[in-house]
């Protein structure tokens, strides 16, 4: 009777100390779930789908941190496209001009109504004149805000008998701003200034 007991009490204890195994391994199994399920969730937000086409193509969300030399240079770049690219058309120039405008503070305005004064863009209409600009490098200095910048350009302007190459060397500050329709990278240009903007060669047509 007495073994009996003890064997009894033996497998009562191996059944409780079973249980709580049991009980333990269902706590971790839960718990790898739940992470694994958070991770897969994490990064399932970081993938954006493009519809293109017919196509969905997935693209990856970052931070802005991970973009902002790309994105700081891109907004040098089409600032300087929108306010030096021009043709014999006011619309085209207005159109330009207004979204270069939204991209920088007062101090591209003022060259703006600087050269409207002295009728740079009435010449270019009246002469049938178009002006291109080829970005030849773009330098953003990242250790202190707002980001000094030195933009180097090439100009031709392209008349009807002649194109003239014209050296253009810019620069300035970066201040980092909201996102805008206007201004999708988030940057504002401040204190611009043209260093150096002299005729390099002239070629008949």
């Amino acid at each position: 009777m007495y073994n009996k007991t003890r064997n009894i009490d033996s497998a009562f204890r191996h059944i409780k100390a079973f249980s709580i195994v049991v009980i333990i391994c269902c706590f971790l199994l839960c718990g790898i779930v739940l992470y694994k399920s958070y991770e897969q969730s994490a990064r399932v937000q970081d993938k954006i789908y493009i519809l293109s086409g017919d196509q969905a193509v997935m693209a990856f969300a970052f931070s802005r941190k991970d973009n902002l030399p790309v994105e700081a240079k891109s907004h040098v770049k089409l600032f300087h496209e929108y306010f030096f690219t021009l043709d014999p058309d006011d619309k085209v120039i207005d159109a330009n001009l207004s979204k270069a405008l939204y991209m920088a503070d007062g101090s591209a305005k003022a060259q703006y109504d600087n050269l409207r004064e002295t009728g740079y863009y009435s010449n270019i209409i009246a002469g049938n004149i178009s002006q291109q600009i080829i970005i030849d490098s773009v330098r953003v200095d990242f250790n202190v805000t707002p980001y000094a910048f030195h933009c180097k350009a090439t100009i031709k302007i392209i008349r009807p008998n002649s194109i003239v190459t014209r050296n253009l060397v810019t620069q300035g500050f970066l201040r980092t701003v909201s996102r805008s329709d206007n201004n999708p990278h988030g940057f504002l240009i401040e204190k611009w200034e043209t260093v150096d903007n002299k005729d390099i060669k002239t070629e008949s047509r």
